[in-house]
């Protein structure tokens, strides 16, 4: 059994306590505990060198000498839980859904606890400590295992976007603290949604406008705007505002900053709109660079196709800063039509967030916006225009196994240009690496980490590695496994931003900062492997084998 940093800190007692699978498969080493399944929830605390995993009714942190903790629920919150209906061995267990640093060091952790949420505080000193100090995670943490949701913590503040009922009717967004706020239990704010990803973006810190920090919300829902005889779904990205405090009268502690708007990600010939399954930001610099790649997938199984699609923030924040509001009109007394709203729109506009304008009208708070300003928010939130995806079309489409989940690194090449690394999860149980250059994208590889019926469901990314959580276990990759490529040829042909050929090493190599470009070969545009050095004669074939004579030199590309 082979040993590695993933773990490297774990005491031989321990290692054979919480075991590898005892193979080492396409690069990947693998982590699970007997008896423990759904590691889908991870915190990458690089600070202590550690990976926190949340998985049914255990934590693990791996790199401590002591890299459990057991949470499990008692036998008669077992027992309550089955009366109510659910599943005693499944569901009424507690599934560790949230996982968060806080300022002080400490982490916040939430669970399903058979169906009562449940959160606490755990520290990391010699071992993994809960504090004890359980709180109500009702509207925090879902209460079924099986539903969708997503948190962030900002700071220290946690804001969520989960079921705040048992029976999962009432979907909220919620901020938890002395201000607690959320939205309003109605379906024209949230109509039987998905939560999928929620994203902090520092826009206040500068701001030419005197802007507000935006909380960025994606979710899939029922549509209310199309005209349809059966239910269909569609991509949203809502957003609030940080300093929301809500409104003084209308609006009392609920969101007077939200706005949602509609994702589109044109696929051809796809009739239904596909729906976002997980979200990644990257932001270069400053908060106006940031980018947001979405994976999407079929409302349907008969199609087979995934999509990759990216959109900027200021195309988002334009939307919302200059869009067309629709607002429900109701025809022939019961059937209600969303249309585009034509009227006159309030000032302060409705759903922004204070900015230079509002002060210079005497607004510092929400809790002084006008009445009129808060309640056309508060019956039209949803805006006519839909964000439209980078160049008005995917990255990447792929016909296959459905995506699931995705992760975007930067890599620098040998010549300083930077490239987005698009690691993909699949329902498969496998990883595709692809990265576009201008506008051709290239899938270096697809890596088969898990069985085919069990799929990715989770991403999480460091500096070089890549870890990915299923139900049954976690792995994790080398981000620039650049040793699998033996031959210069597979080196630059793969066009894999991280590797090159190194001519003094006679092997493919992770690109650093001393590489010289006339020691390594590379060629990301263009595939260009005419400098490699003259084995033999090459073929090329149709099937991507790369053939030649003189020397023993076959590989698959």
């Amino acid at each position: 059994m082979e040993h590695n940093s993933f773990f490297k800190q774990c005491l031989i007692v321990l290692c054979v306590s919480f075991p590898f699978l005892a193979n080492v498969r396409n690069g990947g080493r693998f982590f699970h505990e007997k008896g423990v399944w759904n590691y889908t929830t991870m915190l990458l605390r690089e600070d202590l060198n550690m990976l926190i995993l949340g998985a049914r009714e255990a934590i693990f942190a791996l790199n401590l000498d002591d890299i459990t903790v057991n949470w499990s629920v008692t036998n008669n919150e077992q027992t309550d839980c089955s009366y109510k209906g659910k599943d005693a061995t499944n569901d009424c267990k507690n599934y560790i859904r949230i996982l968060h640093k806080i300022n002080d060091g400490r982490m916040y952790v939430c669970g399903t606890k058979a169906f009562i949420p449940t959160c606490d505080y755990m520290v990391s000193l010699i071992n993994l400590t809960l504090e004890g100090k359980q709180e109500d995670g009702k509207g925090k943490c879902p209460f079924d295992p099986s539903q969708r949701h997503t948190s962030e913590m900002v700071d220290g503040v946690l804001y969520s976007a989960t079921s705040f009922n048992f029976m999962g009717s009432e979907p909220v967004m919620m901020r938890s603290s002395e201000e607690s706020i959320r939205t309003e239990i109605s379906s024209t704010w949230l109509n039987e949604p998905n939560f999928i990803h929620m994203a902090h973006i520092r826009e206040g810190e500068s701001n030419p406008e005197g802007d507000d920090d935006k909380i960025y919300l994606f979710f899939s829902e029922t549509a209310v705007e199309y005209d349809s005889y059966t239910k269909m779904d569609v991509s949203r990205v809502a957003r609030v505002c940080k300093g929301d405090l809500g409104g003084q009268r209308t609006l009392q502690k609920k969101w007077t900053s939200f706005l949602k708007a509609r994702l589109d990600c044109p696929v051809p010939n796809k009739n239904l709109p596909l729906l976002v399954q997980d979200v990644f930001h990257l932001c270069p610099s400053d908060w106006s660079t940031c980018v947001f790649y979405a994976v999407f997938t079929p409302q349907l199984d008969s199609s087979q196709y995934s999509a990759v699609c990216a959109y900027k923030i200021e195309d988002i924040k334009s939307v919302f800063s200059k869009g067309k509001f629709m607002a429900p009109v109701t025809i022939e007394t019961s059937f209600v039509k969303w249309v585009m709203y034509s009227g006159d729109v309030p000032d302060p506009r409705p759903g922004a967030c204070i900015d230079n304008h509002a002060r210079e009208m005497g607004i510092t708070k929400s809790l002084e916006l006008p009445d009129k300003t808060l309640q056309f928010i508060r019956d039209k939130p949803l805006m006519d225009q839909a964000v439209k995806a980078l160049g008005e079309k995917p990255l990447l489409v792929k016909r296959g196994a459905a995506f699931t989940r995705i992760v975007v690194a930067t890599a620098t090449a040998l010549d300083g240009t930077s490239h987005q690394v698009m690691f993909i999860g699949t329902k498969s149980g496998s990883v595709l690496k692809a990265v576009n250059y201008g506008g051709e994208m290239v899938i270096m590889e697809e890596i088969q980490l898990f069985e085919p019926s069990e799929p990715v469901k989770i991403l999480r990314l460091s500096n070089t590695k890549l870890y990915v959580g299923s139900d049954v276990s976690v792995a994790q990759l080398s981000i620039s496994e650049c040793g699998r490529y033996h031959t210069c040829l597979d080196c630059v042909l793969a066009r894999d931003p991280y590797c090159g050929w190194d001519l003094n090493a006679d092997q493919c190599s992770t690109i650093n900062s001393t590489h010289r470009t006339s020691t390594v070969i590379q060629s990301l545009s263009y595939g260009d492997a005419s400098q490699c050095p003259q084995i033999g004669t090459c073929i090329i074939s149709l099937n991507l084998q790369t053939v030649c004579s003189g020397r023993n030199n076959k590989s698959n590309i």
